[in-house]
């Protein structure tokens, strides 16, 4: 029998070793998160960054912006609570026509960020802030996935919202769930589950050599690369 919420995607995931001799922090509560690093290989504590690390959206911010402030934030909370880690940090949004869709607020919002998607191409984003704390280096990148969603009829709707699955989860649905309304058009799976695995792999292994030295009490993220 096969694990309870593992998905195929995460079969077959390749880990790199860190760039350094410090212990890999996720600074995410995210569970599927830590499922992806899990189902790598990664061997992992988790670290989880305080709710004001994500602050809001600034004005005529970009989705691929947000995602990188988010998880430059995310990641320097953690690094200020440590002496020594490498931390990984990181936030996802979907956008559609325009529209940053992060998690719905309550039933009636996902309902409202369902109707939307239906039967439209969107993308979903996924900043991705690496973190020495030792070194004082770090990197950020920003993945995205093409998505498409069927049309929804008002059975199928009900039914999911009837589910709680939207709960937590940007663009209010979960790629995981397993639906088959919901296909991917080019890009990463698991940058729509939360963390784009092979993107993070070459990030890792390239992390010497990109990475930058990040100035005392910097807040804002860098370029993203």
């Amino acid at each position: 029998m096969s694990e309870p919420g593992k998905i195929p995607l995460m079969s077959g995931l390749q880990a790199a070793e860190l760039p350094t001799d410090e212990s890999l922090i996720l600074a995410s509560g995210s569970p599927r998160r830590a499922q992806l690093l899990t189902a790598a290989g990664y061997q992992f504590s988790v670290m989880v960054a305080g709710e004001d690390a994500e602050c809001g959206m600034c004005s005529r911010e970009t989705a691929p912006e947000m995602v990188a402030r988010y998880a430059y934030r995310k990641a320097a909370d953690v690094v200020s609570r440590i002496d020594s880690g490498f931390v990984l940090a990181a936030d996802t949004v979907a956008s559609c026509v325009g529209q940053i869709l992060g998690k719905p607020r309550n039933q009636e919002h996902a309902e409202e960020i369902l109707r939307l998607l239906s039967g439209r191409k969107h993308d979903v984003y996924t900043g991705v802030c690496l973190w020495s704390a030792q070194q004082n280096r770090c990197l950020v990148d920003v993945v995205r996935t093409e998505l498409e969603m069927l049309p929804l009829t008002q059975e199928m709707l009900d039914e999911y919202l009837d589910s709680m699955k939207w709960e937590g989860k940007a663009g209010a649905f979960g790629y995981q769930d397993g639906h088959d309304w919901l296909l991917v058009r080019s890009g990463s799976e698991s940058n729509v589950v939360g963390l784009p695995m092979e993107r993070l792999l070459e990030l890792l292994e390239n992390f010497n050599s990109i990475a930058e030295t990040v100035s005392t009490g910097s807040i804002s993220s860098p370029d993203t690369r």
